[in-house]
């Protein structure tokens, strides 16, 4: 299973550090990265794995977006069967 995850946000040091450690917390494999900073703002997106997910899948989007805002960013973690559906439409 693969995921799709975003970071939004105002830029600032440790946005990356912060949401990796939250992905290797869950046993998720991070498989591509693309980051950019525009102006004061940070957009990131992650295409990662799932196989080793230590909890379900609910419970990590919840955890990663809590960990997002105690942070200051807005952090949504997308399951691939949401692409995969749009695709069939």
């Amino acid at each position: 299973m693969k995921a799709v995850i975003t970071v939004t946000g105002k830029d600032k040091v440790g946005i990356i550090a912060m949401t990796s450690a939250e992905c290797a917390k869950y046993g998720v494999n991070i498989v591509d990265i693309s980051q950019t900073v525009m102006k004061e703002y940070f957009a990131m997106i992650m295409l990662c794995e799932l196989d080793g997910l230590a909890v379900d899948f609910v419970t990590f989007t919840e955890e990663i977006k809590k960990a997002g805002e105690a942070s200051g960013v807005d952090i949504r973690v997308m399951h691939e069967d949401i692409f995969n559906t749009m695709h069939k439409i």
